[in-house]
């Protein structure tokens, strides 16, 4: 610990370029410290779990996303995987809206397990197929049940009984389970992969041809490397497979002699790169970065730290490369070629591939070749002065190349697309309207790039695509595709090599070791009594079925549950949601994962509250929030979350505490924090209500639309780290058990924080180094190796490594956050107090303050009880369309 002078411990005011709104009338008298704190609740939930795992059965409250866990999987799928607003469903659609709390259902399908974690299983039945239910094809599972001495199994989520094959069949013991239940472990597990390579009912089916198809398509397919290696050996065959007359997924029984027709064989993933390489790409130093980031995933190498990188690319997969301008530039990478073959098509109107061999090789079979044209390629470009791109045409010839394949396009963009379909002429700036209370307005000539991302969808092809734009580039148009297809987004708006060029070396190597697979079709199946009504997430959406080119492990959708009729209360009184992912490894073993859920069904308000999931209700309504963003006005949206909020809170005082004074605060324990991150949301940039940039308002619409539930409690409230204070043992190995222990958060306002102290915010996206101007000269010495402030490089994006201690604990505590994201870097700005730009987007990050053209936190809070009080005095409910009182902004 250091000593601090009295200066230094002194508070520090909230600096004016910071200024939110004010609250109209009186506001309530709350103490800073006696608020409801996200931060408690964060690090008691860590301190619960850390050292206890959790057991997924029925009757437990998950532990928070925030939290690092062991999940021990008994049947229900883990809370990594799927999580809901409450786990105690109310039985009728009445009690649902007498509570007001949504019924969502968060699916992270592929979401990466602890450490710790045992793997998901993975069982292979043959060509035959998972058993499933005859009626509505719901997949076996630990909950269905066992008749007829084990000849039928009665399905958990519609209640049909479906007949056992003979090879299938299991006698059954006392308690009517099956005598091999020990060895099934689709009967054991929430969470289970079934391998379906073998059975061709399970193949992509081949997109309808469109009446006016966007490209070319040519009479074969470009031919994949026939050396590949070949998938990895399907697990052991159940010791009982299937009759040869399996149940197919449309449900009727059939012979397989031949694949279908309209079908195609699972293959490895083909990547496909296409690089912008217009003036502004190469002078800003964006198109070489990306060519050595690409250079670096391939075939790994030495980062910035010292560290080895391995290969990020999983064996099998085949790559090729395009680059383009005002033309598309093809290359033959045969690996019998000395150096890569260029062919360049410059009808972009209409574009075809020119070639069909050598398009997509094996990496490490053409390896001299790749390695020569990605280094040759930014010297080969330099001095260039073609400034237009035609990005709409790389989406047309990679639908005309892996249409009949499905795959992935990762295309590297620097400037808007002023060419070829879907032509944007106009800055988003010029299209958009200036008010921030509008909804977005995004300019999409003839709904090309919502086709194209249709089309790629369809043909199980995923986009990704990396921004280094230093101008306006029209995000919300072309991300559309990115969005539909599953892709990510990657955004660094006046891309720096020094600054940029490291991060986005790191989230290419964690895209391509992520992606847990493409041409994707998900189903949510529930009990009866239960339907989905809506979806959102990174997919086409056609219910019942939804699909996407590819899912990452940190691909997420939210979707939306009704009643359909009462849910019995009678023993045992559950619920079942089952979710269903049909997928394609990157290596090419078609597989189907399944998630299941069994939930406890209940009468009582009070039970549905008390397990009631606070991080879920979150992401549901900020996900309803940015579907809205297009057709409503942001000062209605945010109305609408405070008035959700309130009704929240006023349905649990209405139904739990109605004893209490009507002028008192009542906040059920699940949602002690649930004003703070509804504020949270009124402050993230899509909502904000003030001027935004159209593309970054675009950018972090995309994210929270498809990000998981920890990225989003952290994004809305950033993380907060007193590094000036950090014990002498914190973030540091223990000498006994080598394990570090990571500091307590504090609360996200400038009311917590010292002039003397050094800060560090990250919320996701970007890491602030706050530095005070009392800050004592051996605190920079330990951290920077300098002993004045304006020493202080403020455009580094490495600090530096030094032999104290605190420096030590500094790296430490990055490199773990580092872990936490999947090796993904994220962007470091330093922010000397009242002297660096970057201080303002630190001041944003603490969002108790008042700021972001919004309330403080207590002033918010003061709104939601004035919402409640005139609901207690004057009765009917906040969500009415009679009943409002409308936020101050």
């Amino acid at each position: 610990m250091y000593a601090h002078s009295a200066n230094a411990r002194a508070h520090i005011p909230q600096p004016p370029h910071s200024a939110g709104q004010a609250l109209n009338g009186l506001r309530t008298r709350i103490e800073p410290h006696q608020v409801p704190s996200p931060v408690d609740a964060i690090e008691y939930d860590r301190t619960q779990w850390e050292s206890e795992p959790y057991m997924t059965l029925t009757g437990t409250h998950p532990p928070l996303s925030t939290s690092d866990y062991v999940a021990i999987d008994q049947g229900n799928a883990s809370p990594r995987f799927i999580r809901l607003s409450t786990w105690a469903l109310p039985h009728s659609s009445r009690l649902a809206n007498e509570l007001d709390i949504p019924l969502f259902v968060v699916l992270q399908p592929f979401a990466e397990p602890d450490p710790r974690d045992e793997p998901v299983p993975v069982v292979d039945f043959g060509p035959d197929g998972p058993p499933r239910c005859d009626q509505c094809k719901g997949y076996v599972n630990p909950w269905c049940t066992w008749i007829a001495e084990g000849w039928r199994w009665t399905c958990n989520l519609c209640g049909h009984a479906s007949e056992v094959g003979a090879t299938y069949y299991s006698p059954l013991d006392p308690q009517l389970l099956r005598v091999d239940h020990p060895n099934r472990l689709e009967l054991q597990k929430g969470t289970v992969d079934f391998v379906v390579s073998d059975a061709s009912e399970y193949w992509e089916v081949q997109p309808p041809t469109r009446l006016a198809p966007s490209y070319i398509l040519p009479p074969a397919p470009p031919l994949l490397p026939t050396s590949s290696p070949t998938p990895p050996p399907s697990p052991p065959k159940s010791p009982t497979s299937l009759p040869s007359t399996p149940m197919t997924p449309s449900g009727f029984m059939t012979v397989q002699t031949a694949p279908p027709p309209d079908t195609r064989k699972p293959t490895p993933m083909p990547h496909l790169f296409a690089l912008d390489v217009s003036q502004t790409s190469v002078v800003s130093g964006f198109f070489r970065s990306s060519c050595d980031a690409i250079l670096l995933s391939l075939y790994g190498g030495i980062d910035q730290d010292g560290n080895t990188i391995p290969p990020s690319l999983p064996e099998g997969c085949s790559v090729g490369i395009l680059t383009f301008d005002d033309s598309l530039h093809f290359y033959d990478l045969s690996p019998h070629l000395e150096s890569a073959r260029v062919l360049i098509v410059s009808d972009i109107d209409e574009p075809f591939i020119p070639l069909r061999t050598g398009l997509f090789v094996d990496p490490h079979e053409s390896r001299s070749v790749l390695e020569q044209l990605l280094q040759s390629l930014p010297s080969r470009h330099e001095g260039t002065l073609v400034s237009q791109t035609c990005l709409g045409s790389v989406l047309a010839v990679t639908l005309a190349a892996l249409t009949r394949l499905g795959g992935h396009l990762i295309a590297f963009q620097a400037t808007r697309p002023t060419l070829g379909p879907g032509a944007l002429l106009e800055s988003p700036s010029l299209t958009s309207s200036s008010d921030p209370d509008h909804p977005i307005t995004i300019h999409d000539p003839d709904a090309a790039w919502e086709n194209a991302g249709e089309e790629l969808a369809e043909a199980g092809i995923g986009l990704s695509m990396f921004l280094g734009a230093c101008e306006e580039t029209g995000v919300g148009a072309i991300g559309l595709p990115v969005s539909v297809t599953g892709g990510a987004l990657f955004f660094h708006p006046r891309f720096t090599p020094a600054h940029d060029g490291a991060v986005m070396a790191s989230e290419l190597q964690w895209l391509l070791s992520r992606t847990a697979g493409y041409t994707c079709d998900l189903r949510v199946r529930c009990s009866n009594g239960l339907t989905v009504s809506h979806a959102h997430g990174p997919m086409l959406a056609t219910p019942p079925t939804y699909s996407a080119g590819i899912l990452t492990s940190t691909s997420t959708a939210v979707f939306t549950l009704k009643h359909t009729a009462t849910l019995s209360t009678a023993a045992p009184a559950r619920a079942y949601i089952q979710s269903a992912v049909l997928y394609t490894t990157p290596s090419g073993q078609r597989r189907v994962r399944v998630h299941n859920l069994a939930v406890q069904v209940v009468e009582l308000a009070g039970s549905v509250f008390r397990f009631a999931d606070m991080e879920a209700v979150v992401a549901g309504l900020l996900r309803h929030a940015m579907a809205r963003m297009m057709t409503t006005k942001m000062s209605t949206i945010r109305d609408e979350l405070t008035e959700s909020c309130s009704a929240i809170l006023y349905a649990y005082r209405r139904n739990c505490a109605a004893n209490t004074a009507a002028t008192q605060l009542i906040i059920p324990e699940a949602f002690r924090a649930l004003p703070m991150y509804a504020l949270s949301m009124h402050k993230s940039k899509p909502l904000k209500a003030r001027n935004v940039s159209p593309d970054v308002r675009a950018y972090t619409m995309h994210r929270f639309l498809s990000s998981p539930v920890r990225y989003t409690m952290f994004n809305l409230y950033p993380r907060l780290l007193a590094i000036h204070d950090l014990d002498d043992t914190i973030a540091l190995p223990n000498p006994e058990t080598g394990v570090i222990e990571m500091p307590s958060l504090m609360r996200d306002s400038y009311v917590f924080m010292e002039a003397g102290g050094i800060y560090l915010a990250d919320n996701e996206e970007l890491q602030v180094l706050w530095i005070g101007q009392s800050t004592s000269p051996q605190l920079l010495r330990d951290l920077f190796g300098v002993d004045d402030i304006a020493d202080i490089d403020p455009y580094m994006s490495e600090f530096p490594r030094l032999t104290t201690r605190l420096s030590q604990q500094l790296h430490n505590i990055l490199a773990h956050r580092r872990r936490e994201r999947g090796g993904r870097r994220t962007p470091l700005r330093i922010a000397r107090q009242n002297v660096d730009a970057a201080e303002i987007e630190f001041a944003d990050m603490l969002v108790e303050d008042n700021n972001n053209a919004a309330l403080s936190y207590m002033d918010y809070l003061s709104l939601v009880h004035k919402q409640i009080v005139a609901a207690v005095q004057n009765g009917g409910s906040l969500l009415s369309p009679t009943f409002s009182i409308r936020a101050p902004w």
